[in-house]
């Protein structure tokens, strides 16, 4: 039966596998964008905002031969994500500063919970900006190993992005529950987030010394 390869099936596990190791911190930062909206609204942000980054994402994957040649581009996507790791900083004072959610609202229950949220500076199209841009920032190293092991199978290229996107939305709409309750979370959260920030702004700067040099 010729239906799928050994080849192809071996390198959809493996896209998928590495989709979903990489992409743990890309669900914490869409949990973290998404949780300063009203309940009713984070799933249907961050589905919004998972979908506009995939399609960059698999963009990004077919065009992955040419971004390898554009130098710094590291270097901008750890700048990017500073300035969302910032804007990260100053939501979660601000959800500080209205204090804890109840106990009881794992579901949509709350009314004076969900008036707190709302109230919130934070709008769905602000949110679904920040999920992009920090998703496709921290998704290059994602991006550049997910082609080259479907370098010569586009449908499992995309069969696996699309799976390992599915599981992170789902991890992230779990997150995004945990930071409404507990805020405390979201600095762990943060703190990771800026640590790649950091990281990929430095790898950048060599990246731009080694061309200069």
């Amino acid at each position: 039966m010729d239906f799928i390869s050994l080849a192809e099936l071996s390198a959809l596990l493996q896209v998928f596998i590495v989709d979903l190791v990489l992409a743990g911190d890309n669900a914490i930062v869409v949990a973290m964008a998404a949780a300063g909206l009203p309940s009713h609204q984070r799933v249907r942000v961050m589905v919004v905002g998972i979908a506009l980054a995939t399609i960059l994402r698999i963009v990004f994957a077919f065009l992955t031969v040419y971004l390898l040649q554009i130098i710094g581009l590291v270097l901008v996507g750890g700048l990017l994500l500073l300035w969302v790791s910032w804007k990260l900083w100053r939501e979660l004072g601000e959800q500080a500063n209205r204090g804890p959610a109840p106990e009881n609202n794992d579901e949509i229950v709350h009314t004076s919970s969900l008036e707190s949220l709302a109230s919130a500076p934070k709008t769905t199209r602000q949110a679904m900006i920040q999920i992009v841009i920090a998703d496709v920032s921290m998704s290059l190293d994602n991006v550049l190993a997910v082609a080259g092991i479907a370098r010569d199978h586009v449908w499992v290229l995309v069969v696996g992005l699309a799976l390992s996107i599915a599981f992170m939305g789902l991890a992230a709409v779990y997150i995004a529950r945990l930071l409404a309750r507990y805020h405390w979370i979201g600095y762990v959260g943060l703190v990771i987030i800026f640590y790649v920030a950091v990281k990929m702004m430095y790898d950048g700067t060599l990246q731009i010394m080694a061309v200069m040099t």
